[in-house]
């Protein structure tokens, strides 16, 4: 018999989303579950950030300033993250890094509740920090348990457990604030991070245990050198191309919001003089395109994951599945350059941020697959954080630029974007061809 027809009802019900075959539906349950709770994690903290970055003094100003501080404090803290990868095995490094996140939880909650320590910066700083790295470390735990094969088909159940995190965390965290208070919130956070680690143990556990049932991959813990990460990315030119597309996607992603809030601003304006209304109007109505507009991106973003990502990848191969979001992004920045009307750019944006939280995310795990222990770990972590940020720079030195020397409209905005989502398409063919080469080596 094959593997299909040996497996259990589990096996057979997650093989409705993806290829899972016999044996396998356990460990890759279990990371679904651990990411899971990581996202959840996240988005029960983000309302925290808001709050405390937006009421210190300097709101919003002060909060774009941070962002690009968090890339400054990555460029000292990922040759750090280097060094504990290079001295730890696998699961002290798991088991250490995610508690001290935890640890930062409790502290942040004591001097929140029992002190008037001004928090809004160090936690902004902070939580950066842990949205980047601690996923990326979960995305190197997976690719270090996984062979190449297992992920390609295996990750987009994955990344489904990530996209209802994210789902999950967000809807409930406003049922939490009013009883336990922000604080509150920080404490609860810490809990489920916490109980996250204990779904890390059993699948590391696991892994162990059945590697040679060729179920898991079994990886032998071999030294690592002291070798910096950002050195392993620059000395690599797969590892340098997949930095390159990350950052640019970045860049692109976050113009196009700025796009994208511009253009619901002017469309408030005209809708509040329109209807004679003062300033009271365009409030009301900014919130409530943004809860339409991300309700709807969560919905198409989990139903593309759970769906159509395994499929994609299987079937078209990742050259073709690479490729996808580059060409939603350019017809959508071509309608914003040449009919920038609002219904149109809310429908193309949907359609690139859906599949940048689906597809996307999984295809940026499966990178990895062919690469070594070393470069999954020190790396990945590099191009997760650092380079991922600075696209975020980028943008905002652009946004910069544009409006205060240049006179840049939505349609200059837009067409910049044009540009870069070519220098991204190249990159994601010659990213595609290497994968490919890489795959078959290993």
């Amino acid at each position: 018999m094959t593997n299909t027809e040996k497996r259990n009802p589990l096996e057979r019900f997650l093989g409705l989303f993806a290829e899972v075959r016999s044996g396998e539906a356990g460990s890759a349950l279990l990371l679904t579950v651990n990411v899971f709770l990581l996202l959840t994690c996240y988005y029960i903290m983000k309302p925290v950030r808001e709050a405390l970055i937006l009421s210190s003094p300097g709101g919003a100003e002060l909060k774009s300033y941070m962002s690009a501080g968090q890339t400054l404090l990555l460029l000292v803290l990922v040759p750090l993250y280097g060094r504990l990868v290079a001295r730890m095995p696998r699961r002290r490094l798991l088991n250490s890094v995610t508690l001290f996140f935890a640890g930062c939880l409790a502290l942040f909650w004591l001097l929140g509740s029992f002190t008037s320590i001004p928090l809004g910066v160090p936690f902004f700083l902070w939580i950066g920090i842990f949205n980047v790295s601690l996923i990326a470390q979960f995305w190197s735990f997976a690719n270090d348990i996984y062979t190449a094969e297992q992920g390609k088909r295996l990750f987009a159940i994955l990344g489904f457990g990530a996209s209802a995190g994210a789902v999950f965390g967000a809807t409930s965290v406003k049922g939490l604030i009013e009883p336990v208070g922000l604080m509150g919130s920080l404490l609860i956070a810490g809990v489920i991070l916490v109980i996250s680690l204990i779904f890390t143990n059993l699948v590391d556990a696991r892994a162990a245990v059945e590697g040679k049932a060729d179920t898991v991959a079994e990886v032998p813990e071999e030294p690592m050198s002291d070798i910096n990460p950002y050195k392993l990315v620059f000395g690599h030119r797969y590892l340098l191309l997949i930095a390159m597309l990350i950052l640019i996607l970045n860049w692109v992603n976050t113009t196009g919001e700025y796009i994208l809030g511009k253009v619901v601003k002017d469309a408030a304006l005209e809708a509040a003089a329109a209807a004679g209304a003062g300033d009271e109007f365009v409030g009301p109505y900014i919130g409530k395109f943004y809860a339409d507009f991300f309700g709807v991106v969560n919905v198409v973003g989990l139903l593309t994951q759970l769906f159509l990502v395994s499929r994609i990848i299987k079937h078209m191969g990742m050259r073709v599945a690479l490729m996808i979001l580059p060409v939603i992004a350019f017809a959508g920045y071509a309608v914003a350059a040449f009919i920038p009307v609002l219904g149109f750019i809310r429908w193309t944006k949907t359609a690139e941020n859906a599949t940048d939280y689906s597809l996307m995310n999984t295809l940026k795990g499966v990178l990895f697959l062919p690469t070594s222990r070393e470069e999954k770990y020190k790396a990945k972590q590099a191009i997760d954080t650092l380079f991922m940020r600075a696209g975020d720079v980028l943008s905002a030195v652009l946004v910069f630029v544009g409006t205060t020397w240049l006179s840049f409209s939505t349609r200059h905005f837009a067409l910049f974007n044009l540009v870069l989502v070519v220098i991204w398409a190249i990159l994601a063919i010659n990213i595609g061809k290497r994968f490919k080469e890489m795959t078959a080596e290993a």
